[in-house]
C-alpha cells in the first residue's frame, strides 16, 4: 500500500513515520514544503521517499497524491500573522490535494482537523480549520476526520516544546494571568497510534481525540519545569502586559513562536469532549508525566527541534 502523507515533517509526521515503517505493507511517501524541516527527516530515515513540495501550488506533487493508495493530510498552518497564509496553506493547499486524490487511485483518506473547529475562538488558525474540514466533509472519499487537542511530543517545536525551551533561556517564566486555562494536551504518540489504527481499518466519521486528563495550564508548566528539572521562577504578570509584549515582539519577529491571537486562544475558557478513544482505537492512553517525560528525555529524539 502506498501511504502519502502530507505535511510529514512536522510534528505529528515526524512521530508517526518511525511506527508507520516498521509496518512491511506500507510504501511511505512523505511530503512537506518546509527545507530544513524536510532535511531532518531524510536524515532520520533515508529509507522513505521524502518530497519537498508546496501544496498551495500546482506542480508533479499532484501526479504523486493521484498515485497513493490512502493518504494521511497533516499539513496544516498553525501559526503566523496574516489570514492569507492560513488561506493558502489550509485551504487553497487542501482543494489541490483533494482533486489530486479524487482523480487518482486514492481509496482512503485520513484528516487532522483540530479541535478549534469547537471552540469559542475566532482567529485565522480557527476559521481556516474550520473551512478545511468542511472541504474534507464534502469528498466522496472514503475518509475520517480526526479533531485533537494541544498535541506535544518528540519534535515539539511550537507548543510544549517552545516553552520547555523557553524556560531552559529566561530569568523568569511569565504566565499571563492566573494562569487557571484548562487546557487538555494530547500526547501525540498516542495521536499517532490512534492514525495507524484508522490506517488499518479504514475507519470512518469524526472524531475528538483530547487528552484524557485535564490540567491548568500553570500546572502544566510546573509539570514540564519538573520534569525537565528546571528551577526558573514561574510568575504571574497581568494579560494586558503580556499581550503587550507579544505584539512588540512581532515588530522585530516576521514568524513568532507566539502571537497575540494565540494567546487570546490560550485564556478562551474551552473544554473539549472527552470520548473514549483508547477503547475505540485500540490505543492505550499514556498519563501526562510519563509521556512528559518520553517528551523531553528519550535519549533519541528529544534533543532533535523543528525549525518554525
Amino acid at each position: 500500500m502506498k501511504v502519502l502523507i502530507t505535511g510529514a515533517a512536522g510534528l505529528v509526521g515526524q512521530n508517526l513515520i518511525p511506527a508507520l515503517k516498521k509496518n512491511p505493507e506500507y510504501s511511505i511517501v512523505a511530503m512537506d514544503k518546509h527545507p530544513s524541516n524536510v532535511k531532518i527527516l531524510r536524515d532520520l530515515h533515508p529509507e522513505i521517499d521524502v518530497i519537498e513540495a508546496d501544496l498551495g501550488t500546482s506542480g508533479t506533487w499532484e501526479e504523486v497524491a493521484a498515485e497513493a493508495d490512502s493518504v494521511i493530510q497533516l499539513h496544516a498552518q498553525i501559526g503566523g500573522l496574516t489570514e492569507e497564509e492560513f488561506t493558502r496553506n489550509n485551504i487553497t493547499a487542501t482543494e489541490r490535494l483533494l482533486a489530486a486524490c479524487e482523480r487518482g487511485k486514492c481509496q482512503y483518506l485520513v484528516h487532522i482537523s483540530s479541535s478549534v473547529v469547537n471552540s469559542m475562538a475566532v482567529d485565522f488558525y480557527t476559521e481556516s480549520k474550520k473551512a478545511q474540514e468542511r472541504l474534507v466533509s464534502q469528498t466522496q472519499l472514503k475518509h475520517v476526520i480526526l479533531r485533537p487537542t494541544l498535541m506535544f511530543g518528540w519534535f515539539d517545536r511550537k507548543h510544549l516544546g517552545w516553552l520547555k525551551r523557553f524556560m531552559e533561556r529566561a530569568p523568569v517564566f511569565p504566565i499571563p494571568g492566573n494562569g487557571k486555562y484548562l487546557r487538555q494536551p494530547l500526547y501525540v504518540g498516542d495521536f499517532s497510534a490512534v492514525i495507524e489504527s484508522c490506517l488499518k481499518h479504514e475507519t470512518t466519521g469524526a472524531y475528538d481525540i483530547s487528552g484524557q486528563e485535564k490540567v491548568h495550564y500553570i500546572d502544566l508548566i510546573r509539570a514540564i519545569r519538573r520534569v525537565t528539572k528546571q528551577k526558573t521562577p514561574i510568575v504571574k504578570i497581568p494579560y494586558s502586559v503580556f499581550w503587550s509584549l507579544l505584539k512588540v515582539y512581532a515588530l522585530f519577529d516576521r514568524n513568532p513562536p507566539f502571537t497575540t491571537q494565540q494567546l487570546k486562544a490560550l485564556v478562551t475558557p474551552d473544554v473539549f469532549p472527552v470520548i473514549d478513544w483508547p477503547e475505540i482505537f485500540g490505543v492505550p492512553a499514556t498519563d501526562l508525566e510519563s509521556a512528559l517525560n518520553l517528551t523531553f528525555n528519550h535519549p533519541e529524539y528529544s534533543h532533535v527541534t523543528l525549525e518554525f
